[in-house]
């Protein structure tokens, strides 16, 4: 019944989603795909996935433990506060701690996980700012 529920809210989502993109205004200059493809193949996939898990459900899954539960809850909070602390302390800061809290919580050790944390906001930061051009959040630091 999980199955049927989760593909349920899934397909919903799907609908809202095709729908949003189908009122996305065209500008003056339009590539030959348009700005609605990229939203449409994600809806439209995220709809067939979700009518294979109404169609097709496993045996009624094993739920976690509550402490393997709340450890899901923490991870979508450091998400959700990661989102909120972009803009306020910039992409570098908050990808070092987001980035260490959740290797930290997949089994890595403390120091190591600032390390990756580091070293994995310095490569997108690098790689998407520096070398692609594209706009990140800028902190009181500016970067």
């Amino acid at each position: 019944m999980s199955d049927r529920i989760f593909g349920g809210f899934g397909l919903a989502l799907a609908i809202f989603y095709i729908w949003a993109a189908s009122i996305i205004k065209d500008s003056f200059m339009v590539d030959v795909v348009g700005p609605r493809a990229f939203p449409y193949i994600v809806g439209t996939v995220l709809g067939l996935t979700s009518i294979y898990f109404m169609l097709r459900p496993d045996d009624e899954p094993e739920w976690p433990a509550f402490r393997d539960f709340a450890e899901i809850v923490f991870a979508c909070a450091v998400m959700f506060l990661y989102a909120w602390a972009l803009p306020e302390i910039g992409f570098v800061i908050s990808t070092i701690f987001a980035t260490a809290y959740l290797t930290w919580r997949l089994g890595t050790a403390p120091l190591w996980s600032l390390v990756i944390g580091f070293a994995t906001s310095i490569g997108i930061y690098v790689t998407f700012h520096l070398i692609l051009g594209l706009s990140l959040a800028k902190g009181p630091l500016g970067f």
